[in-house]
This record gives C-alpha cells, sequence and structure tokens, in this order.
C-alpha cells in the first residue's frame, strides 16, 4: 500500500497528499468523503472490504497558507519537463537567462528557462531576439497544484480532473 491520496480542501481546491491509511482514516471518521476511489483497488479487513480512496475531500474548510513553489534549479527543470526551452533536446541541460543578466534580468521564474549548453552558449548574452532565437513557451511561475502532480504514483490520470484546472 505504498500509493497516495490527493486531499482537496472543502472548495476542492488541492491541500496535500497523505497515504492511504491517513486517508482512510478521515473518510471512516467520517472528517471526510472520497470524491473517487482507486481505480479496482480494496482495502480488507477480517470481516469487510472498503474502496481504496485515491481523491477525499474534507468536510470543513482548512485555511491553509499560501503555497508557493521555491525557486530552484530541479522545479524549473520539472516545470519546463527537462527540455531544451530553445530546441528541445533533454541532453546537457543547465538554466539560462531569457534577459541576460548583465542586461538587468532577474533572477525569476518569469525569467529562467531550461537550456542546453549548446543553445545557452549559441545566445550568449543576448536576448533570444538578439540572437535569433525563439522560445518553446513562455517562462511562468507554476502553481503549487502542478506540483503535487508529482506525488501521484500511478493516479495522475484520477486526480488530473483537480489539478489541471489550477494552474
Amino acid at each position: 500500500m505504498n500509493s497516495r491520496v490527493l486531499v482537496l480542501n472543502q472548495d476542492f481546491s488541492p491541500l496535500m497528499v497523505c497515504s492511504v491509511e491517513r486517508a482512510f482514516i478521515l473518510v471512516y471518521l467520517n472528517k471526510s468523503e472520497m470524491v473517487r476511489p482507486a481505480n479496482g483497488h480494496k482495502l480488507r479487513s477480517v470481516s469487510h472490504t472498503f474502496a481504496m480512496p485515491s481523491v477525499i475531500r474534507l468536510h470543513r474548510y482548512v485555511n491553509a497558507p499560501y503555497k508557493g513553489v521555491n525557486l530552484t534549479r530541479q522545479n524549473i527543470f520539472k516545470r519546463d519537463n527537462s527540455e531544451c526551452q530553445y530546441c528541445g533536446t533533454k541532453k546537457d541541460l543547465t538554466l539560462d537567462h531569457v534577459i541576460p543578466s548583465s542586461r538587468g534580468g532577474a533572477h525569476s521564474w518569469l525569467n529562467l528557462v531550461t537550456a542546453c549548453k549548446r543553445c545557452n552558449a549559441k545566445k550568449g548574452n543576448y536576448a533570444p531576439e538578439d540572437a535569433e532565437m525563439t522560445l518553446k513557451k513562455k517562462p511562468y511561475k507554476p502553481s503549487y497544484a502542478i506540483f503535487l502532480k508529482d506525488h501521484a504514483n500511478g493516479n495522475s490520470g484520477e486526480w488530473d480532473d483537480f489539478l489541471s484546472s489550477k494552474n
């Protein structure tokens, strides 16, 4: 039972990920309701069989502090699907400032992208337009919900409805 369960707040916003055991206890104690069972999986006791939860929703609203995503190298790679934003390769990756730091470019979500070493060197100390290079997609600050997908463990199809619209 290595699976994880997506926990939604009362308003159906993603709150956290917890273990199947914890989720089952919350449902069993009537502190939450099962929104979506795990596909075909069951929990068994000596005398009962229960559907294994994949997504649950709390009955009471939990006022959680804002959960932002930390600006780290690994999170930028994750946002950009570990591929160069200029040529699409997945080899020899590094970070690139879209507007170079020497030209006043910030160290932020909106100015950092994943790039291969070859494209980064080709772009040099120029903006992409000046180097005649185009970005595959514009950099953006990801939401907390996107990073919850990393804990899906095969449940991502069951979680998509709750995570995809929270971008």
